[in-house]
């Protein structure tokens, strides 16, 4: 008799609490469809379906090809329609009432027949939910095709958006989702220690980030969601991706972790090195001294109650030298991907685009990036806090290069 392999140790009892953290966000996406009074949510995003219920099934394939999605009738079943042949991987989620094939909505899923899959589609949520309550006839939907929306408004469905009950939802984090954030947090710095380890003159940038994700998948990560790893003249402006540019003795290196690590919570800090055993010049030093004090700056003002406005009008003052290439937004909201808010720079002149205040159960990644064209590089920094009822805690605890400091 063959014996199935053991998985590892599970001291903190994550693993045995899945079940609880799906229920738990489960629960609390209810509560908030009853708050925003959304009789039924019907959703093909893989991450919304993945907080609704648990259930993951071919994440990336899902985001490209719909061919799997899920309804959610608040005070009726949950039934998850799944790709043909996987009803079997979310046999085990408590969340869902029931498991049905979907239809393949696209012109690869659906056979080179997208309307008329997306009409069978249509009848088939119908069906569904007049079986419920045939007085429903209001649906929430994401990023459904064009050819499913319209089949849903054919069958009589008044459509809204799903985006606005689901950022709501996980924007504020539930207790029991902390403890999985913070191990997520733990295994994606132990991958950037493996990184940091291979910075060498003479390997490609391709080569060492290839350590990052070893370390992140090794660890039971998903996925990293960017390739914003860049060395030397790459560094600036930002957003340059990782290539086979091969890297040089002294060096700046700017890593952005970007990273969906254990149970799917995203790692998000950013950090930069000095390749080799070069000393920083003295360019690189004030590019850091000013990210780290823009960084500094705006983690002593972050707290809970403050609008987003006044984070915004108190702000680090960027230089003038430096802000046509700062970083697009102060900060932004996390969880299982970048999530809402994202917090815009003030515009002199301008009404502040962006409503709200940070509130306890947020987690806050605060953005700092100082380059110019005539540095030639950049330094990027990036921290990520938990927001408390009266404190702010720093989750990411990876050190600051000491050679920039």
């Amino acid at each position: 008799m063959t014996k199935s392999a053991s998985s590892r140790p599970d001291p903190a009892g994550l693993k045995t609490g899945r079940p609880a953290l799906y229920d738990a966000r489960h629960q609390h996406l209810r509560e908030m469809m009853a708050h925003f009074g959304i009789p039924a949510l019907l959703i093909v995003d893989p991450i919304n379906i993945f907080y609704a219920t648990g259930a993951r099934n071919m994440m990336f394939f899902s985001m490209r090809v719909p061919a799997r999605y899920l309804l959610i009738l608040s005070e009726g079943p949950t039934i998850l329609y799944e790709y043909p042949g996987c009803a079997h991987l979310a046999e085990e989620c408590a969340a869902i009432t029931e498991i049905r094939p979907a239809q393949g909505l696209c012109f690869i899923s659906s056979g080179g027949d997208p309307q008329t899959a997306a009409m069978q589609f249509a009848a088939e949520i119908s069906t569904a939910i007049n079986a419920f309550d045939p007085t429903i006839d209001r649906l929430a939907v994401d990023r459904f095709p064009f050819t499913a929306i319209d089949a849903l408004r054919s069958q009589g469905f008044s459509l809204t958006d799903a985006d606005n009950v689901l950022q709501q939802a996980r924007m504020r984090k539930l207790p029991t989702e902390i403890p999985y954030m913070r191990e997520a947090m733990h295994r994606v710095e132990t991958a950037v220690a493996q990184l940091e380890a291979d910075l060498e003159p003479g390997r490609t940038e391709a080569e060492v980030w290839a350590q990052y994700h070893h370390g992140l998948i090794a660890k039971e990560g998903h996925y990293v969601g960017t390739r914003l790893f860049q060395s030397g003249e790459k560094t600036f402006p930002y957003f340059k991706e990782c290539s086979d540019r091969v890297m040089q003795r002294g060096d700046l290196v700017c890593l952005d972790t970007d990273a969906l690590g254990y149970e799917g919570y995203a790692a998000d800090f950013s950090r930069s090195f000095i390749c080799g055993d070069a000393k920083p010049t003295a360019i690189q030093r004030q590019l850091f001294a000013l990210a780290n004090e823009q960084l500094e700056t705006n983690a002593a003002i972050l707290k809970p109650g403050i609008s987003y406005e006044e984070l915004a009008e108190t702000a680090w003052p960027i230089p003038p030298a430096y802000r046509d290439s700062h970083y697009s937004c102060i900060g932004h909201g996390l969880g299982l991907s970048g999530e809402y808010p994202n917090i815009p720079y003030k515009t002199e002149g301008q009404p502040y685009p962006l409503s709200g205040c940070i509130e306890p159960g947020m987690v806050i990644c605060l953005e700092s990036y100082v380059g110019s064209r005539e540095a030639g590089e950049g330094v990027k920094l990036e921290n990520q806090y938990l927001v408390h009822d009266n404190a702010i805690e720093q989750m990411s605890t990876y050190p600051l290069h000491d050679r920039l400091r």
